[in-house]
Formats: C-alpha cells, sequence, structure tokens
C-alpha cells in the first residue's frame, strides 16, 4: 500500500484492473481486508478494503464511539469510487489483500455485518 496517499488521494484505475468492479465503470467492488486501531490517534480504526486482485484498496477511518448502533455497521463490501481508491504497490501486501478480499467474498454477500 502506497503510505503516502490520503483517503481523498484518487488513484486511475488501470485498465486491467476492469475485473475489479461490477460492470459500472465509477463504481468499484472492495471487500473489508484489515481492521487496525490507528497508531497515532486515540480510539481511531482503521478499515481497508480491498479489490479481490488485491491491487487497489479504500481506507476509512471511524472514531471508536462511531461503531455504536445499527447505523455505523461495518459492512462486508462496498461500492466505491474508482477516484477513492489508492494502489497496493507492496507485493507481500497485494497477495495478503488478495487473499483476504477472495475470501471475504467467498464468505460474506456485501451488506453483511462483519
Amino acid at each position: 500500500m502506497n503510505s503516502n496517499q490520503s483517503d481523498s488521494t484518487a488513484a486511475r484505475i488501470d485498465s486491467d484492473d476492469s475485473d475489479d468492479g461490477d460492470g459500472e465503470s465509477d463504481e468499484v467492488r472492495v471487500w473489508l481486508v484489515e481492521r487496525t486501531y490507528g497508531d497515532d490517534e486515540l480510539n481511531l480504526i482503521i478499515l481497508v478494503y480491498a479489490t479481490e486482485n488485491g491491487r487497489r484498496y479504500h481506507r476509512r477511518e471511524r472514531a471508536l464511539t462511531s461503531f455504536t448502533g445499527p447505523a455505523r455497521e461495518t459492512k462486508a463490501g462496498l461500492l466505491v469510487s474508482s477516484d477513492g481508491l489508492g494502489s497496493v504497490d507492496d507485493p507481500e501486501t497485494r497477495e495478503r489483500y488478495a487473499d483476504e478480499a477472495s475470501r471475504m467474498a467467498a464468505q460474506h454477500d456485501p451488506t453483511d455485518s462483519v
């Protein structure tokens, strides 16, 4: 993952990433691959979603207190704009994300709470 990219940094999808979406050219299906606590912030949860090939990711940050109530459920999968994706540059991370995204896709519907 390119750690220099912020959540708002846009990343273009290469033509060979077209299998990441559901046929929509503007939205891409991503699956939850990582949930960690932030190192620099107290009570911050970092959610990382990735494409099934592990080449693109989407990161969300939430305050721990925002996880209460049904409106803030963590979904197994999301459809995100292609502009909201960063590229995963590290081959080991890419492989790990691909394995986990594929596992999540096989075991869950995108709307499942996890």
